[in-house]
């Protein structure tokens, strides 16, 4: 499938729900009752509940369909998460959408707060919102999310953030899959995750989503982000996407959103080096030199006022190594 074949299916009457929660799994044993316990938690109700399982060795399945109503659970042969979230957009039945990685959490009000800002901003496509990092403690325990204090008022919106924000997309990318809510009409027309895409799939969709709707962040935290050994972003890749990503974007629709708010073409270009730099000093400390040496200077050539890229190709060259790695995002 696809990034362009995802069409959410309507069912008339009162039997669709308001809103599809997908949550695409794989192994996820160890964590998915408790987000799904989130989600049935909720205080809003008229939902569902799209589970796609991607080929788990694990209890997932099981698990999963002992919860029964309103949880439907959808299994295909391990495909990736791209084609998970894909399969479920197209099994989901509500005009509002929303994906939930299923190790994370939802604090209770979660869609209720999204479905008001939604029928506020009718012209809106997409509610997004802050998030809080769920770390374990010394135990491997993670917190209760109980103990998570939360101050912002429920609607208090990131201005910065809201509105054309595709510009600021150029930059990092902003938006946690988890924290999210989309009109179902934004997938059938901006179409699903690239399934080509190994990493920076989420980054790669949220950019031509931004380049047709508006967007708003509330400040309020509605979702853990559980933090482990085990996320995309500290997975070390030979090629560096993330980058690849912005440069294309760049050629193809420019700096500006459409409101004309634009990133400067400077600093672009540091933000791209940096991320270069960032992914080389990854392959300098894991000792692929040429790999390493090869992005420095991709980096130094991107942004040349930064002397940085070409201090550490130098120290590469008699042998340094960092002592850390950095993530790339």
């Amino acid at each position: 499938m696809s990034a362009a074949d995802v069409t959410p299916s309507r069912v008339g009457g009162n039997a669709a729900p308001r809103v599809s929660v997908i949550i695409p799994t794989h192994d996820g044993a160890r964590h998915i009752g408790e987000t799904l316990d989130s989600v049935l938690a909720q205080t809003y109700r008229d939902f569902e509940v799209v589970v796609v399982d991607d080929g788990s060795h694990d209890r997932t399945r099981d698990i999963v369909a002992g919860y029964g109503a309103p949880v439907r659970l959808i299994t295909q042969p391990n495909s990736g998460v791209c084609a998970a979230r894909n399969r479920g957009l197209s099994e989901a039945r509500g005009t509002l959408i929303c994906l939930l990685d299923h190790d994370d959490y939802w604090f209770p009000d979660k869609l209720a707060t999204q479905v008001a800002c939604m029928d506020r901003h009718v012209d809106v496509g997409v509610v997004f919102a802050a998030f809080l990092p769920w770390h374990a403690g010394a135990d491997g325990r993670f917190p209760e999310p109980g103990a998570f204090v939360r101050t912002e008022p429920p609607d208090a919106v990131d201005a910065r953030f809201s509105g054309w924000i595709y510009h600021e997309f150029l930059l990092d990318c902003w938006m946690l899959t988890s924290t999210a809510m989309f009109r179902a009409e934004v997938f059938e027309r901006c179409g699903g995750f690239d399934e080509n895409l190994p990493f920076s799939e989420d980054w790669d969709l949220w950019l031509r989503i931004a380049r047709a709707y508006p967007f708003i962040m509330l400040r309020r935290a509605n979702t853990l982000y559980r933090q482990h050994v085990g996320q995309g972003n500290r997975v070390l890749r030979m090629r560096d996407y993330r980058s690849e990503l912005l440069e294309r974007a760049a050629r193809e629709w420019g700096l500006c959103s459409a409101d004309g708010r634009c990133v400067a073409a400077r600093r672009f270009r540091r933000t791209l080096a940096r991320y270069r730099t960032e992914f080389a000093l990854q392959h300098v400390g894991a000792g692929d030199a040429a790999l390493a040496r090869h992005a420095l200077m991709q980096a130094w050539r991107t942004y040349p006022r930064d002397l940085r890229p070409l201090a550490y190709l130098l120290a590469s060259l008699a042998g340094w190594r960092p002592r850390w790695s950095v993530p790339a995002s």
